[in-house]
């Protein structure tokens, strides 16, 4: 399965919000890079698991909030995935990086970036500056919340963009 450049789907559950990022997982290459944009709950984290399982990584794939970044090595010979918590790599006051690059290389990460898969929870405005060409990911859980305060459905919203 291909993915298009741009989308959007609901998933009623957590399991398929993993279902449909172990497919996604699966298209992944080294050199990609993937900017999670949700707030506090929406499912960033269990959208990895799924892309972490479709790229046939080992480790368990947690939340980077409290290590910034984890890596996890390919169990087939594909791209190791680098997860990053990129909120946690801005300054005191919340800027930007002048050089986000050096912030991930400083992290002393055993993976080339270009021979990974980043995926980077909190990414907007940083992590986009380390390559050409990134996917952004959306997730909405504050729509279905709306119409069933008990449901645990999230719209995944998708598109590639690329730097001039």
């Amino acid at each position: 399965m291909s993915f298009a450049e741009s989308g959007s789907i609901e998933c009623a559950t957590a399991e398929e919000t993993q279902a449909w990022g172990e497919k996604l997982g699966r298209n992944l290459k080294a050199g990609d890079v993937v900017i999670m944009d949700g707030p506090l709950g929406a499912g960033k984290t269990t959208l990895t698991q799924g892309i972490a399982r479709g790229m046939q990584v080992k480790g368990r794939v947690t939340s980077p909030t409290f290590v910034i970044a984890r890596e996890h090595r390919s169990l087939v010979g594909g791209p190791a995935l680098v997860h990053v918590d990129a909120y946690r790599m801005l300054g005191e006051d919340g800027a930007t990086s002048a050089d986000p690059l050096g912030e991930l290389d400083a992290l002393d990460l055993d993976t080339e970036l270009d021979e990974a898969v980043v995926i980077a929870e909190w990414g907007g405005g940083l992590v986009e500056q380390i390559s050409e060409r990134y996917l952004l990911i959306t997730l909405d859980r504050e729509s279905a919340v709306v119409d069933d305060p008990e449901s645990q459905a999230r719209i995944i919203h998708w598109r590639w963009f690329s730097t001039p």
